[in-house]
């Protein structure tokens, strides 16, 4: 008789009740996979924009969706030489590739698998598996991001932000990100140098002051909007940016044109080689995941939620789902 697992499974596009706990078949390994008994997953704003249909013609219904795995391999496949059952790691499902990591049992490409950095929980793990392997592309691969250069990072309490400002930090950058008044303290304590409150200040003035007019080498757009258009407005000769999110909207860059601008678009790509860069910087403490609301996998409804409406609440840093527990922490509601 075939294995047997829970997992949440999408049904239709829509809202956060589109969701169904269910008894699902546990997929079988071929050569290169490995099963992983999944301890944590996590969410992120693709998984919200799949569940409502932003993404309708690359996901056949019923589906099960998710991109953060940190779990324990129970199975790998006859070619599989890297690990071993009983290993613990952590990945980020093959987007668009098949079942996602709302379930209790996934399996995966080996070489898609990382190992689970030591000095972390699978809880914190989870939480850093898409959003690691997007910031790493982003600041790395794309902006080229170098020591002493100056970034500017939009949005630096969300899931991204929070380890770009840590990765930035890491790689010698002076690091200046937006973000509301009453977290300025945070972001600070993850390595930020500045902090401007896009909610009563100009970034764009706010940056020229701070750098003496002479502007930022690199912006990371996390949050959209007019971001692309205004951003130009921010940047020193020959600089560098990178967005992450979707523009529905024509955007003016004529700005950009005027410095020498470089723009790049990052839909992230999945391997092992980033994950183990991202491994090494957590495992020497200069990483360190944020988790700002844990449910039970029951629940991922309200997680979606939470995470799609975080404007409403004090939430910094990733939405996680404990799979193999029933773990509750919930950030409070703005008043």
């Amino acid at each position: 008789m075939t294995a047997q697992m829970k997992a949440v499974v999408l049904t239709r596009f829509g809202g956060v009740d589109a969701f169904e706990l269910r008894d699902t078949s546990v997929p079988d390994v071929e050569p290169r996979q490995v099963r992983v008994r999944v301890h944590a997953t996590a969410v992120n704003p693709l998984d919200f924009q799949i569940r409502r249909g932003d993404y309708a013609e690359h996901v056949p219904l019923p589906a099960i969706i998710g991109h953060d795995v940190s779990g324990v391999i129970e199975e790998v496949g006859s070619h599989v030489t890297e690990f071993a059952v009983g290993d613990e790691v952590y990945y980020t499902p093959q987007i668009f590739g098949g079942p996602g990591s709302y379930a209790e049992q996934h399996v995966v490409d080996v070489d898609l698998v990382g190992r689970k950095p030591a000095n972390v929980s699978h809880l914190e793990a989870a939480s850093l598996t898409l959003v690691g392997g997007t910031v790493w592309e982003a600041l790395v691969t794309r902006a080229r991001l170098t020591v002493g250069e100056t970034i500017l990072i939009h949005g630096g309490t969300g899931g991204v932000g929070t380890i770009a400002i840590q990765v930035a930090k890491a790689m010698g950058a002076r690091v200046i990100t937006t973000a509301k008044a009453g977290d300025h303290e945070f972001v600070r304590s993850l390595g930020a140098d500045a902090a401007i409150d896009y909610t009563s200040t100009d970034y764009v003035e706010a940056v020229a002051e701070m750098t003496e007019g002479k502007g930022v080498d690199v912006v990371f757009d996390t949050i959209g909007g007019d971001t692309l258009t205004r951003s130009p407005l921010t940047l020193a000769d020959s600089a560098r940016v990178v967005s992450i999110v979707d523009h529905a909207q024509p955007q003016n860059l004529i700005e950009a044109w005027g410095v020498n601008a470089a723009y790049h678009f990052v839909f992230t790509r999945q391997n092992r080689g980033k994950l183990d860069a991202l491994t090494t910087l957590v495992e020497r403490g200069l990483v360190k995941p944020v988790i700002g609301a844990t449910l039970p996998l029951a629940r991922t409804g309200e997680a979606h939620e939470l995470l799609e409406n975080r404007q409403s609440y004090v939430l910094r840093g990733k939405v996680a789902i404990d799979v193999v527990g029933d773990t509750v922490a919930l950030p409070p509601r703005i008043a």
